[in-house]
């Protein structure tokens, strides 16, 4: 039983198996899932076996990541990144994911040169676009250059490519703090991809604290301490017009160790109160899922 077409869960969040992950995500009503390329490398029966399972599940890839530190290299730099990114289309072609997260660069050895980063990317895009693959462009906060999204989104545009747009984490957006009024500047068309989560402190003053965070105490949207922020940031990419995914990317290692029904339970939670707390969508939802309320 789908719970909401718009939401899906990252397999990240849950420990397991990918089968074990696809069932516990589809029993809690989810019907799509955001995968990693470790997801296919690390299957006992190799990446056909783990496409299979994907395929069998009936889930629907919302995308796959993640292509890190690509852009803004030269010399033998680019061309290993490259070799890097033709394997990672390959396989998220395979799974038949329509979504390349590729992350902003943290190298000290990437240019600061915006123009340079940008043509990188069309060159990255270029090599998608015929498997019919968009490749979405996030801000990490901890990025060397691009570390918020108006930046992100400026680079976009110097690229000018169809199959080449941002991604959006609300993570990172509220660990740097970047204000929300530049939502309204984005054309919700080149919004590929939107991951939510939050964390349960106000605060991430440096890049080694954002990424321990990121990293380990991400939980669901209206768990942590920015419930309002996550809130007003949905309902503006709903007023510019997004009707995309929203994908839960919480990496936690509390969740690790707790049975998968338990944490898909809680991101289902999570969902039902998006879509009828915030969202106040009109969509019919199952009748078990209207007692709920994040935990």
């Amino acid at each position: 039983m789908n719970l909401l077409n718009g939401y899906g869960m990252d397999t990240i969040t849950l420990a397991g198996t990918l089968e074990a992950k696809l069932a516990a995500m589809k029993a809690a009503g989810f019907s799509q899932v955001m995968l990693m390329a470790r997801d296919l490398v690390t299957h006992p029966g190799g990446v056909a076996a783990a496409v299979q399972a994907v395929q069998q599940s009936g889930m629907r890839p919302t995308g796959f990541q993640v292509l890190r530190d690509f852009e803004g290299l030269s010399g033998h730099l680019h061309s290993y990144k490259i070799d890097i990114a033709k394997s990672m289309l390959e396989m998220c072609a395979a799974t038949g994911s329509k979504v390349l997260l590729a992350c902003s660069s943290t190298s000290r050895h990437a240019t600061q040169d915006l123009d340079l980063i940008a043509a990188d990317l069309k060159k990255l895009a270029m090599l998608a676009l015929p498997m019919g693959i968009k490749v979405a462009y996030e801000a990490l906060s901890w990025g060397r250059t691009v570390n918020e999204f108006p930046t992100s989104w400026d680079v976009v545009c110097r690229a000018d490519c169809p199959n080449l747009g941002i991604g959006l984490d609300s993570f990172h957006i509220f660990a740097a703090k970047t204000d929300l009024e530049a939502i309204e500047e984005l054309d919700p068309s080149k919004i590929f991809l939107v991951q939510l989560s939050d964390f349960m402190w106000q605060e991430t003053p440096t890049f080694e604290e954002r990424m321990t965070t990121a990293r380990t105490f991400r939980v669901f949207p209206g768990e942590g301490v920015h419930s309002e922020q996550l809130a007003d940031l949905v309902l503006r990419l709903d007023r510019i017009g997004y009707t995309g995914d929203y994908s839960f990317e919480v990496f936690n290692d509390d969740y690790q160790q707790l049975p998968l029904a338990t944490v898909a339970e809680r991101a289902r939670k999570s969902a039902t109160w998006l879509h009828q707390d915030v969202l106040r969508k009109s969509a019919p939802l199952p009748a078990w899922t209207r007692d709920t309320a994040p935990v």
